[in-house]
């Protein structure tokens, strides 16, 4: 088996041989590719030097993972090729509709430090390790939300600073992805109910539990980038009536955040249970963070409760002297 540097040159070298013969007159060139928390090899078609576009990307590190399982090069080669005629084919995206783009921008949490060089290239701000970015979204259906991340050049073009950006998202995102505050037993009564228990049997399977003992999932309908619901205070705030305590909030992953009474364990320990739990079971590009915060009901704000060495999401452990300034959002 080949090592993921070789595959990737053999995929650079013979990947046009297995396209249909209208891309034979282009250049197949690795690109860097900017995701949440991480960078992926992404195959970019050329012309004349320049990239085509709209350029959908077929990443290389799927296509590796494929040929691991399968030992089968020729067959990885294949479906990757047929992949990306196909996403060609759907890739003429509809233009950017100025008057209505403003209504569609919402916004997501993602990790400051796993993110800093995507950071320097999108317009943002600054919450506890955290920070806000912005996204337009372009479709929502059946299959999820197609959306892309908002960059500078698309904040100009929008001629929209962040203020603008963060005050339109603020509403946005409430009413496309309303947020929700659901027992960790009414999610898993759902979930047995789509399985197709009974009622009834849900019911026993999931039987109450005082506020103050509960794990509340806060996250919003479509259970796509929840965790951003954490800045909405008003949930937190009647979270926390309910509970009767303050809130310890960790942050399951980009897509929900775990809220639980601040009786119900120590905030280091739940933080050491949160970075075992992403390192072990949470994919890298969702993850959201390896810390504890901390929702006072009186002040009504979250503050960040540990300060834990692991701050990176991707196991390298940063210096333990590094503290981060933080920003409250406005």
């Amino acid at each position: 088996m080949m090592d993921y540097e070789i595959f990737k040159d053999v995929v650079t070298e013979k990947f046009l041989s297995y396209m249909p013969e209208s891309y034979q007159n282009m250049e197949v060139r690795v690109d860097p590719v900017e995701k949440i928390n991480r960078k992926l090899d992404g195959l970019g078609f050329y012309m004349d030097g320049t990239r085509v576009m709209p350029s959908p990307n077929i990443y290389i590190s799927d296509m590796y993972k494929e040929y691991l399982g399968t030992g089968d090069l020729q067959e990885t080669m294949q479906n990757a090729a047929e992949a990306m005629d196909r996403a060609f084919k759907q890739a003429a995206l509809p233009m950017l509709d100025k008057s209505t783009a403003r209504d569609n921008i919402i916004f997501q949490l993602v990790n400051t430090m796993q993110n800093e060089d995507m950071l320097q290239r999108i317009p943002h701000r600054e919450f506890q390790d955290l920070s806000i970015i912005y996204r337009w979204v372009v479709s929502v259906d059946e299959r999820g939300i197609s959306s892309s991340v908002i960059n500078n050049n698309l904040a100009r073009e929008l001629g929209m600073g962040e203020e603008q950006l963060f005050k339109a998202a603020a509403e946005n995102t409430r009413r496309m992805l309303p947020p929700t505050v659901k027992s960790m037993n009414e999610v898993m009564r759902e979930m047995f109910l789509s399985d197709g228990m009974p009622p009834g049997v849900a019911d026993l399977m999931t039987g109450e539990m005082e506020p103050e003992q509960t794990m509340w999932i806060i996250s919003n309908e479509c259970r796509i980038s929840g965790a951003v619901s954490m800045l909405y205070e008003d949930k937190l705030h009647t979270l926390a009536e309910k509970v009767g305590r303050d809130l310890y909030i960790l942050p399951s992953s980009v897509h929900e955040v775990i809220a639980v009474s601040v009786d119900m364990g120590d905030p280091e320990e739940l933080a050491q249970i949160v970075a075992e739990i992403n390192m072990d079971q949470v994919e890298l590009g969702e993850r959201l963070s390896n810390q504890v915060y901390h929702y006072d009901k009186g002040l009504r704000k979250i503050t960040l409760t540990t300060n834990t060495p692991n701050k990176r999401l991707d196991g390298v452990v940063a210096g333990q002297g590094h503290v981060y300034e933080t920003k409250q959002s406005r």
